[in-house]
C-alpha cells in the first residue's frame, strides 16, 4: 500500500513542460505543418506563436496526471480497506451453523465463539446436573510477564505481538457441569479440542511459545467467579529432537562434540542434555455475564495464568496472562 501511494503521490506533482524562451518559433513552411495548425501553406518564412498552446497542453496534462494519481491512490485504498476489514461481527450459534463453508473461511469467523442473542445477565439455571458441551475459549488479550525495558525497572505483565495465525481458540470442549442449590458451580473438563499452539513477541524482540490449554481444569465457584488449576503439557513432545540430535526418549544422550564425563555433565549444559517433558500447572478464572436457559447457552469472560513453553527444560518458563471470552451449552 505504501508503494502505491507513494507512486500516486508523485503521479499527483506538477508536470513541468520545457517552453522556449523566445516567444516565437521561427518555422519552414510545409504541407503537413500547415495542414496541423491550419494555414495556408506559403511559400515564404513565417512565424507562429505557439506560447499559449503550449501553456494550454501543459495544463491539462497536469489535470490529467491528477486524475490519474487520484484513481490510483483511491484503488489503493480500496484493496488496503478490503485485507483490513477488522474483527467480524460475533455471531450467534445458530447464524454460524447457517453459513457455509465458503461464507465463513476467510472471515475469521471461525475463530469466535458465538453470542448469545437475548438472555439474561446472569446465570439463571435451575440446580442440577448437566453436561456442559460446545464449550469454547477464545483469547482477545496475551501478555506476559517480563523485565521492563528501562533499566532495573521490575517484572510486568507486557502487551505483546500475536506471531501465529488466528487459530487459537479453543472449541467443542465438554464435561460434567453441577450447579448445587448454594448457587455453587463445578465443572470438570474431560475431551475436546483443549489446547493450542500459539507465540507471541515482547516489545524487546523476544518470543515466547507456550500452549494455550485448560487440560484436566476442575472448576468450582460462585458463577460470578468460578474457576481452579488445570493441566500444562510441555510444549513440545519427548520424541521431539533438538538441532543437536537431542531428545526426551530418543535421540543423542550428549551433543557429538561433548565428552560424556566432561563438559556434558556440568550444570550449565545438563540441562540442555537431559531434556525435561514434565508437565505444569495454570490457574484459570471465569465469570458468567448472560445466559438464555430457554436454549441451554451461556456466555462469559475469562482470565487465565500460565507458565510457558521451557524448552524442554532449558530455560525458566514466563507467566502468561490469557484474557478473553467463552461460550458454553448446557444439556440436562
Amino acid at each position: 500500500m505504501a508503494a502505491s501511494l507513494q507512486a500516486a503521490a508523485t503521479l499527483m506533482q506538477p508536470t513541468k513542460l520545457g517552453v522556449p524562451a523566445r516567444n516565437t518559433l521561427q518555422l519552414r513552411s510545409s504541407q503537413g505543418l500547415c495542414k496541423a495548425f491550419g494555414v495556408e501553406p506559403a511559400s515564404s518564412r513565417f512565424t507562429c506563436s505557439l506560447q499559449a498552446d503550449l501553456k494550454d497542453l501543459a495544463h491539462k496534462c497536469v489535470d490529467a496526471t491528477k486524475i490519474a494519481g487520484f484513481a490510483l491512490a483511491t484503488s489503493a485504498l480500496i484493496v488496503s480497506g478490503a485485507s483490513a476489514e477488522g474483527v467480524p461481527k460475533r455471531l450467534t450459534y445458530d447464524e454460524i451453523q447457517s453459513k457455509t463453508y465458503m461464507e465463513v473461511k476467510g472471515t475469521g469467523t471461525a475463530n469466535q465463539c458465538p453470542t448469545i442473542d437475548g438472555g439474561v445477565d446472569s446465570f439463571a439455571f435451575k440446580p442440577g446436573k448437566y453436561q456442559m458441551k460446545k464449550f469454547c475459549l477464545e483469547p482477545t488479550s496475551f501478555t506476559v510477564k517480563a523485565e521492563g525495558v528501562s533499566k532495573n525497572a521490575p517484572p510486568e505483565f507486557q502487551n505483546t505481538k500475536l506471531m501465529t495465525r488466528l487459530t487459537y481458540t479453543l472449541d467443542e470442549i465438554e464435561g460434567p457441569f453441577e450447579v448445587s442449590t448454594d448457587g455453587t458451580l463445578k465443572f470438570e473438563e474431560k475431551d475436546g479440542i483443549d489446547y493450542a499452539a500459539v507465540t507471541v513477541q515482547l516489545p524487546g524482540g523476544e518470543r515466547v511459545p507456550f500452549l494455550f490449554t485448560i487440560k484436566q481444569l476442575v472448576a468450582t465457584g460462585k458463577p460470578e467467579n468460578f474457576g481452579g488449576p488445570f493441566l500444562v503439557p510441555s510444549y513440545r513432545g519427548s520424541s521431539f529432537l533438538d538441532p543437536k540430535g537431542r531428545g526426551g526418549s530418543s535421540g543423542y544422550e550428549n551433543a557429538v562434540a561433548l565428552p560424556a564425563g566432561g563438559r556434558g555433565d556440568e550444570e550449565e549444559l545438563k540441562k540442555e542434555n537431559i531434556k525435561d517433558t514434565s508437565s505444569s500447572t495454570g490457574k484459570i478464572t471465569l465469570s458468567v455475564t448472560k445466559s438464555k436457559p430457554e436454549t441451554g447457552e451461556v456466555i462469559g469472560v475469562f482470565e487465565s495464568i500460565q507458565p510457558s513453553d521451557t524448552d524442554l527444560g532449558a530455560k525458566v518458563p514466563k507467566d502468561v496472562k490469557i484474557q478473553g471470552v467463552w461460550y458454553a451449552q448446557l444439556e440436562s
